[in-house]
């Protein structure tokens, strides 16, 4: 065997795949949390916007949680 053969790396792990994609998810759950919680823009129009961006964070956040679940069965099997 070449040592480039041996430095090459092997396939990607799905269930790594799955847990830094669940990570990103709640990284930017977090993220839209905050941002909604930040904004100054008062009014019916602020508390809508506040709301659809906090929707999107909990979104974010069950995707997450799911891609999780997901990594952690691969690894079951």
């Amino acid at each position: 065997m070449s040592p480039a053969t041996r430095l090459r790396p092997g396939p990607p792990d799905p269930a790594d795949g799955l847990r830094g994609h669940s990570a990103a998810l709640r990284a930017h759950a977090l993220r839209l949390h905050a941002a909604a919680e930040a904004l100054d823009w008062q009014g019916p129009q602020g508390d809508a916007f506040r709301a659809e961006v906090s929707a999107l964070a909990d979104r974010c956040a069950t995707a997450a949680k799911g891609l999780a679940v997901a990594a952690a069965q691969l690894e079951d099997e």
